[in-house]
């Protein structure tokens, strides 16, 4: 089973979106069963809260559910815990180092590394533009499940 965690600054927006959009990829191919998919953040700021009503918007007009998800804080022993930890930007990946000590086993990443352009997930928290991010996540996550399928 291959355990992933992706992580934005607060775990209401980008990386839940990142979460649940892999989870329905994963599903549509029949493979549930290979993947435990999760999400995090790097800062406390939002824990406890709900994913934010226009990224849970944007999730339910491509018909997914993220129901019942709410923000908690990356901890040190998910490094030990998960595969792969994905980042949604170059921000999370230095968040990401200093809370798990580093990455001894080469298993971070940005998303959208997975992609034929690399770089950070638009952030809608300061554009507004979910849609941007629905189309950064949605390509990063279907890179990565293909690249994950290759393997």
């Amino acid at each position: 089973m291959t355990r992933i965690l992706f992580v934005c600054h607060g775990n209401i927006c980008r990386s839940p979106m990142a979460e649940f959009v892999m989870k329905d990829l994963v599903k549509k191919a029949g493979l549930e069963k290979e993947f435990f998919i999760e999400s995090a953040a790097t800062s406390q700021e939002e824990i406890g809260n709900p994913v934010y009503p226009p990224a849970r918007q944007k999730l339910a007009e491509h018909g997914i559910d993220c129901s019942g998800k709410t923000a908690r804080q990356l901890q040190n022993d998910d490094y030990e815990e998960y595969d792969l930890l994905i980042g949604m930007e170059q921000a999370n990946l230095r968040s990401m180092y200093q809370i798990c000590g580093g990455d001894f086993s080469d298993k971070m990443s940005l998303l959208l590394d997975h992609t034929n352009r690399p770089g950070d997930v638009a952030d809608p928290w300061y554009t507004g533009d979910f849609e941007a991010t629905w189309r950064d996540v949605l390509a990063g996550c279907q890179g990565l499940l293909k690249e994950l399928m290759e393997s």
